[in-house]
């Protein structure tokens, strides 16, 4: 029977982090492969009462440039549920740990636009673990709401990478790395706009802070956050979205910073894509990419639709 715990803070992610780093270690982390029957745990973390800090909202849009007004930016509910997220996953009994996981996919679904100073409860579960050729994903989902009104959803999905019964499953062609084409706009970031971030969110997971770091992981640099990457590449177009939307993002290639990449954005309408420049009117639904800037190769593909 699922239980709900209600934390009288958010918990402090230097902390967390402390502990999963902890869980990586030998004889106290966990190690040997996760089968599809695991178990999940049925704790569900929950926090009322949750107030956005303005500064702190404000320096995440200056990082990711985003809007900085009377509602929240469509990708800021990730940053308030993040906390909830590490708590659940350092449990002991979470099948993965959370540090050397790999966020795959991430969506959002923002019912209506939602103050900034509305007071909302959280709550944070995870579900649906099952296999993948690369490893071992799973679901941690955020409800959002305002009293009783549900106001948002947030899911993230997480990679454990491991053998499993699909990776021997026959793969399709690499794709033919290319240039690509001329872009939207050019991204610019570097580790000083990272680590920005990191304050901001709250996200300070050690591959990002660092080169030094970033190598104990496997990184030959320190890499950008797939949410900083995920925010950045709706910048341009969160006034034109829909009250009603659904951002759906799968994360490709790490960004190694210091880096510029490619940014595409093409408007769907009801017939097709129009181009994101001229000036028909908007429906809200676009698709978006960021491509490596030399061999067009992915970091991020996504869309968004209104509901």
């Amino acid at each position: 029977m699922s239980r709900t715990i209600t934390l009288p803070a958010p918990p402090r992610t230097r902390e967390v982090y402390s502990k999963a780093i902890g869980a990586m270690l030998p004889v106290i982390g966990k190690s040997g492969s996760v089968g599809p029957d695991a178990l999940i745990p049925d704790t569900r973390f929950r926090l009322d009462d949750v107030r956005v800090d303005a500064d702190r909202l404000h320096d995440y849009c200056r990082a990711t440039g985003q809007r900085f007004g009377s509602a929240l930016p469509l990708t800021y509910p990730f940053v308030m549920q993040f906390p909830l997220v590490m708590k659940l996953m350092t449990l002991r009994e979470f099948p993965f740990g959370a540090v050397g996981s790999v966020h795959v996919e991430n969506t959002i679904r923002r019912r209506r636009p939602i103050g900034i100073d509305e007071p909302l409860t959280i709550e944070t579960h995870a579900q649906n673990l099952r296999e993948h050729r690369k490893g071992m994903l799973i679901d941690v989902i955020s409800e959002f709401t305002v009293g009783s009104e549900v106001v948002g959803e947030q899911v993230g999905t997480f990679l454990r990478q491991q053998r499993t019964s699909l990776s021997d499953e026959p793969r399709g062609p690499e794709p033919k790395q290319v240039a690509p084409p001329p872009p939207d706009a050019v991204l610019t970031v570097d580790l000083g706009r990272i680590r920005g971030y990191a304050e901001a969110s709250g996200d300070r997971n050690p591959i990002h802070m660092g080169n030094l770091a970033a190598k104990a992981f496997g990184f030959p640099r320190a890499i950008a956050h797939g949410m900083w990457s995920a925010a950045a590449a709706i910048a341009n177009v969160e006034a034109q979205l829909g009250d009603d939307v659904t951002y759906a993002v799968r994360f490709g290639k790490p960004i190694l910073l210091p880096a510029k990449v490619n940014l595409y954005t093409t408007r769907i309408d009801g017939t097709g894509a129009v181009s994101a420049a001229s000036g028909t009117s908007s429906s809200g639904n676009f698709d978006i990419s960021i491509l490596d800037r030399r061999k067009g190769f992915p970091h991020l593909t996504a869309t968004t639709r209104s509901s």
